[in-house]
């Protein structure tokens, strides 16, 4: 039996829905990173990065690359990057949207008693 498209799009970004693997994927956006690099800029445990690693190639969404002693990451094609871009922007469009109402909410000159029905002070 196949999976409906929906489940298999959800089971997607259900496996991009941990901070560290987005955080690697965008470090991994200018090309390949070695692992201690990695480690550096997340400052996580090795074995909790290993972990996020591991689910981000078997999902086949990064590819690693052993160079002696030294592993790297990379994404597996450019279509993650461009998925991080339209995120961005989706965020920047949501919280502009939010700067806009809490503009309007501070604009509001009506006192916070007053349109509750408080007593008024003369």
């Amino acid at each position: 039996m196949q999976v409906p498209l929906y489940q298999a799009k959800a089971e997607f970004f259900r496996m991009l829905g941990h901070p560290v693997r987005i955080r690697v994927l965008e470090l991994l956006q200018g090309g390949p990173v070695a692992v201690r690099d990695l480690l550096a800029e997340i400052e996580i445990e090795p074995s909790s990065l290993s972990q996020q690693l591991a689910v981000l190639r078997r999902s086949g969404i990064v590819v690693s690359i052993r160079e002696g002693s030294t592993v790297s990451y990379a994404l597996a094609g450019g279509d993650v990057a461009e998925l991080l871009r339209a995120a961005r922007r989706i965020l920047t469009e949501l919280l502009a949207g939010q700067n806009e109402l809490l503009a309007e909410l501070r604009q509001t000159d009506e006192p916070l008693t007053a349109s509750r029905g408080g007593p008024s002070r003369t």
